[in-house]
């Protein structure tokens, strides 16, 4: 078996003081039905932010601005999978979001709403790098 290394980024993306987050479809291979940042993979060449970007803009039809990178972590999926995930604080002035069909739902949220829907491994992440800590979410 070959080991397999999977690079993720992701954008924590701010509007009015809420972040977006999106739900994956019932249909979707890995997490179906559970709540995340939007982004994806990286293709092969990409720069890292290109790469966010694109995603975003895929996934639901915003165009926003990276501020910061947030924090990374990683994690094994399988004894041959390991997933690398990088999340960047992004900003956006937009709120019209237009879902790919990789995802069901969509909500902007507050920290107490984030909390309810998040999956416990994403709110350890969130809590450990202090992304509910940051000002400009209410």
């Amino acid at each position: 078996m070959t080991n397999t290394i999977v690079v993720v980024l992701k954008g924590f993306i701010l509007n009015n003081g809420r972040a977006l987050f999106v739900q994956r479809a019932a249909d979707d291979e890995i997490g179906a039905g559970s709540w995340e940042c939007v982004g994806g993979q990286i293709e092969f060449g990409e720069d890292l932010e290109t790469a966010l970007l694109r995603e975003i803009h895929e996934e639901v039809g915003l165009r926003v601005t990276i501020e910061q990178l947030l924090y990374a972590t990683t994690f094994q999926t399988t004894p041959t999978r390991q997933v690398v995930i990088i999340t960047y604080l992004c900003s956006s002035s937009n709120q019209n979001v237009v879902l790919s069909n990789e995802h069901s739902n969509y909500i902007w949220a507050n920290k107490v709403q984030a909390r309810l829907l998040l999956p416990q491994d994403i709110i350890r992440d969130f809590e450990k790098n202090n992304v509910f800590a940051l000002e400009a979410l209410k």
